[in-house]
């Protein structure tokens, strides 16, 4: 198989969200509140696949017609089509995670966050082995006391 070169810009973005969502997923598992479980799993598949989109995804030059804007999740599915399962699987969850993020208690069971944490860490080790980047670090335990879903980069998302 031959692998194409990864740009250096696309490298560094992807890298960076990469290590963004390191960061979330940590937090995630140390979280002792399932909707902040919750929530920081679901926002590390995001920085993940922004990572794959980072690496794949081609600019569009619009026309006179303004384009119908699509989520990380389509465009996910279009860039990357072996991830097409997954960005149906993390879609899905959008809902429940903004429940999370407003507080709703019956959002998310602990088993539901649980569960996202460990398929977000399946995710990660995919997209990471497939990204060709230079090694990453392993998922680091989290340490920084402030939520990740208070970080500046997150409030755009």
């Amino acid at each position: 198989m031959t692998v194409s070169p990864v740009a250096p810009a696309a490298a560094g973005s992807a890298s960076r969200d990469l290590s963004r969502a390191r960061t979330a997923l940590a937090e995630a598992r140390e979280a002792d509140d399932h909707l902040l479980r919750y929530s920081s799993a679901h926002v590390a598949a995001l920085r993940i696949a922004a990572a794959v989109l980072a690496v794949r995804a081609r600019p569009v030059r619009s026309g006179a017609r303004r384009r119908v804007q699509r989520n990380a999740w389509v465009l996910l599915s279009e860039v990357a089509p072996e991830f097409g399962e997954w960005a149906t699987f993390f879609a899905a969850g959008a809902t429940q995670r903004a429940a999370a993020e407003a507080g709703l208690e019956r959002a998310v069971t602990t088993r539901e966050a649980d569960d996202l944490v460990r398929a977000v860490e399946t995710f990660y080790d995919l997209v990471d082995s497939s990204l060709h980047l230079a090694t990453q670090l392993p998922l680091p335990k989290y340490s920084d006391s402030q939520s990740v879903l208070a970080q500046p980069w997150m409030q755009a998302s």
